[in-house]
């Protein structure tokens, strides 16, 4: 009697990096969120006398703006390496064999 050959127990190279990029990909609209909640944390001129400098909210605005295109630009650059490394077992389209 012969037994099965043993299945291996790790993901090809390829696939596993397609995978952490799809995993990136979904994980940065909670990166977007809480980037752009910690302006609420930075300092206000209603902390009282005490409180360090406060931030202008020219320099706010800027910051929401930065991480927004920030975002949209990382999106693009996973959605981009994702779509020019089809799986193996799929042609360029995204459509199996």
């Amino acid at each position: 009697m012969s037994t099965p050959a043993p299945t291996p127990v790790f993901l090809e190279r390829r696939s596993y990096r397609r995978r952490r990029m799809m995993d990136a990909l979904r994980l940065l609209p909670i990166l977007g969120v809480f980037l752009w909640i910690l302006p609420v944390f930075w300092p206000t001129p209603t902390d009282g006398p005490t409180a360090p400098e406060t931030m202008a909210l020219s320099t706010a605005v800027t910051y929401v703006f930065v991480v927004w295109l920030a975002l949209i630009a990382s999106a693009f650059s996973l959605w981009f390496f994702l779509r020019a490394r089809p799986e193996m077992g799929e042609d360029a389209s995204g459509e199996p064999f």
